[in-house]
């Protein structure tokens, strides 16, 4: 139990909960975005004459590029703060949305979706890093729960938001609302947001914000220690435990209706419902991974076992409820292991991004962060095309379902094992001495 704690001023808890509300709503409006391309197919097809094929290549567009996007970006956000590096992809990110209701081409649409996904990048390793700077350790997790919510937050709102949209507007007025929305909070995170070093803090707030953090943090990441990181079997572990997690999460964003349409022979009308229940119940899976890795920090367990064991059981959990779900006759039970299955792949997401807080060096926060969402996004970009082409092969979506949970098994294996030590700043000191071999040097004993 950690003794003599230091507790948040007023001013903090201020700018604590201006900070999250503001990343909660460019959270949210991130998986809206996302999504109106999904919701306009039909008639974003027939307008633009593109054939099924073209839709899947511009589906995939965002997440290669979001996925690839991700090296560069943390390391930026760690460089150059977070309120630079979120109005600059929000906004960039609001254009390319707007120009999605402008163009005339698949080309022109393939580029906007590109932007998109350059665009959208740093958004959650900016909300790592905001966690770090303005959180005690105790507190990091709900916090980071919080805002990491938005994703399915955003995406239960998303279908019924952009089809009334869409029905009222038309889908190109679609994509410049959500597109002037952006900009708007792009404006409005600029105007609010402070990052630390821009305020005068007195010393009571300074050491409730680093208090449990190792000492001699540097406050901006190098090139160097960015490169070293690649060199840690934990940030090995974070990569591919989190890829089972955005794997198994995308299997049901991007198949969740087809599936209960094709495979459960569901009415459209009843499966827009069905698949909206799901996600929200991973809302409250997000938040609960946070209060549970905050829970065991107070009891006493190690700041990166808090995260890292709750993070493996709930994938584990998931693998469970998704065979579970395949094989079970009933849609109302099918609706519930799917809905259980959300709420703990969002269990482990949480606890995956509240891992960038305790995993690595302060000034490595984002950076470690985006190099998980990497891995986790090329399990995003995978899981779609993997999914159909074993459903089509087989006529059922049963194997393709047992997959995803098996790649989760594995991941939640390199959580347990791989994710087994913080990396310090003396760990990367002795990691740039070219005599040491790879994955060779441990973090220290203690945690």
């Amino acid at each position: 139990m950690m003794s003599g704690i230091e507790q948040a001023t007023p001013r903090l808890k201020l700018i604590q909960r201006v900070a999250l509300t503001m990343l909660v709503v460019a959270g949210v409006v991130n998986y809206i975005d996302r999504a109106t391309l999904a919701v306009a197919n039909p008639l974003i097809r027939e307008e633009l004459g593109l054939s099924i094929a073209d839709m899947g290549y511009l589906l995939s567009a965002f997440l290669w590029a979001y996925a690839f996007a991700q090296l560069p970006t943390g390391a930026m956000v760690d460089r150059l703060g977070p309120r630079i590096l979120l109005t600059l992809g929000l906004s960039l990110w609001s254009l390319a949305q707007l120009l999605g209701g402008l163009v005339q081409s698949f080309g022109q649409f393939f580029g906007a979706r590109v932007l998109l996904g350059l665009g959208e990048a740093p958004q959650f390793p900016t909300g790592a890093r905001v966690v770090r700077d303005w959180f005690n350790q105790r507190d990091r997790g709900l916090a980071t729960g919080i805002f990491n919510c938005a994703s399915s937050l955003g995406t239960a709102i998303a279908v019924p938001l952009l089809t009334f949209l869409m029905l009222t507007f038309g889908w190109r007025a679609m994509f410049v609302i959500m597109g002037v929305a952006g900009l708007i909070v792009a404006a409005v995170w600029y105007l609010l947001y402070r990052n630390p070093h821009e305020l005068a803090l007195t010393q009571q707030e300074n050491r409730y914000r680093t208090q449990g953090d190792p000492p001699g943090q540097r406050t901006k990441v190098t090139f160097r220690e960015w490169k070293l990181l690649f060199r840690f079997r934990t940030t090995w572990g974070m990569v591919f435990g989190y890829f089972g997690c955005i794997y198994l999460t995308w299997i049901y964003t991007a198949w969740l209706p087809g599936y209960l349409e094709i495979e459960r022979h569901m009415s459209v009308k009843y499966t827009g419902w069905a698949a909206a229940v799901p996600f929200a119940c991973g809302v409250v899976g997000g938040v609960f991974g946070g209060y549970i890795a905050d829970m065991l920090v107070r009891r006493g367990v190690a700041p990166l076992k808090s995260r890292s064991y709750p993070a493996a059981i709930a994938l584990l959990g998931t693998a469970a409820c998704t065979v579970a779900a395949a094989y079970v006759s009933s849609n109302a039970l099918a609706i519930a292991f799917i809905s259980l299955s959300l709420f703990l792949v969002y269990v482990t997401s949480t606890c995956a991004w509240a891992l960038s807080s305790v995993a690595v060096p302060t000034n490595c926060t984002a950076s470690i962060g985006a190099v998980q969402n990497f891995g986790g996004y090329l399990g995003g970009a995978l899981a779609p095309t993997v999914t159909g082409l074993i459903a089509q092969k087989t006529g059922s979506f049963v194997p393709a379902l047992v997959v995803g949970a098996l790649i989760g098994v594995v991941s939640a294996g390199c959580y347990l094992f791989a994710v087994d030590r913080p990396i310090t700043a003396s760990d990367m000191d002795a990691m740039s001495d070219p005599q040491m071999h790879p994955l060779e040097v441990g973090a220290s004993p203690t945690e």
